[in-house]
């Protein structure tokens, strides 16, 4: 019965929306601003750097927080903690505050992963960056760090299968949830880091 409530809580948790709620504190609505993306991205570049840096931190702390916490306050293998992790970065993507539109789950995924596979973050983070300096897409960036996770975690070795089936998923979710992304890289239209207008990421 525990782990159900720490699902649950883990999902509702997750749905909230501090990007949303970060922008109101200033006055804006960021979903009628910049890509009209609640996440941390679209809040650097419309409230600012340093609120942004706010967003993504606790955004990844919604992810976090479940993966690493939840399976030591049930006393249950931190396996549990992909299981609610994951719920979380769900919540995120598709809040029931927000009639389940939500954020794409780069800064609660980058969260969870702390909590469960630090060595993944590491790498992932690390082509986060080399493919925002090389490229200044915050989008692509995101896109190849999901992808260097996956690859990451099936040749580290050291998870359970789950664990890597699990991040996989994640991996695969972040890539889908930038489909637009993607189409507007092909087509040459999506905004370099540090545009005000246009599409985020």
């Amino acid at each position: 019965m525990t782990i159900v409530i720490l699902t649950l809580f883990a999902y509702l948790f997750g749905a909230v929306p501090f990007g949303l709620l970060v922008a109101k504190s200033r006055g804006v609505d960021i979903r009628e601003k910049g890509s009209g993306n609640i996440g941390a991205t679209n809040v650097f570049r419309v409230i600012g750097k340093g609120w942004g840096v706010f967003t993504f931190t606790l955004d990844a702390l919604k992810g976090f927080i479940p993966a690493y916490l939840f399976p030591r306050l049930a006393d249950v293998d931190p396996v549990y903690g992909v299981l609610f992790g994951f719920v979380a970065i769900v919540g995120h993507t598709f809040p029931v505050y927000l009639k389940f539109k939500g954020g794409k789950g780069v800064a609660t995924s980058a969260g969870m992963l702390l909590g469960v596979a630090p060595v993944a973050v590491g790498v992932g983070f690390f082509f986060w960056v080399v493919c925002l300096v090389i490229s200044r897409y915050v989008s692509l960036a995101s896109i190849i760090a999901a992808i260097a996770v996956a690859i990451t975690v099936w040749v580290e070795g050291e998870k359970a299968t789950i664990v890597k089936v699990v991040l996989t998923v994640m991996s695969l979710l972040v890539i889908w949830l930038h489909r637009a992304n993607i189409k507007r890289l092909m087509n040459g239209t999506e905004n370099r880091f540090g545009k005000k207008k246009g599409a985020a990421a």
